[in-house]
């Protein structure tokens, strides 16, 4: 990643602003680049598929995006492929109208809350 105002996406097809992003991306709030990778990733929506990765992706539609996520490898292989499953989540979430903010929202809702109770809960629902 390089600083400045412009980074490219984890992809690489696309560049996106970060504000002030700085060499260590610990010091950015995680919530802030969510939220400004979801930015995005809505304007993306108006544009073509001829135009933008991202768009192209929308236009192949959920099945398409999902199968985008796993691969393995070495420690930084491994970095650069969470890269992209974070990514293409971010991706997944805006074509079906949702945001980092609910994912958010349910990670909170599960603090307190051990593993075994959560999966508890979901196969009562």
């Amino acid at each position: 990643m390089q600083t400045g105002s412009t980074v490219a996406d984890p992809v690489n097809h696309e560049n996106v602003g970060l504000g002030s992003a700085c060499p260590a991306l610990g010091r950015i709030q995680m919530s802030e680049v969510l939220q400004q990778l979801a930015e995005i990733l809505e304007q993306r929506k108006k544009q073509s598929a001829d135009e933008s990765y991202v768009a192209s992706l929308y236009a192949k539609g959920l099945d398409h995006i999902l199968k985008k996520i796993a691969k393995g490898g070495d420690k930084q292989q491994i970095v650069y492929e969470t890269a992209d499953l974070w990514f293409h989540s971010m991706v997944m979430l805006a074509d079906q109208g949702l945001g980092p903010e609910d994912v958010l929202a349910e990670l909170q809702r599960r603090f307190g809350l051990s593993g075994l109770e959560e999966k508890a809960q979901r196969s009562q629902k």
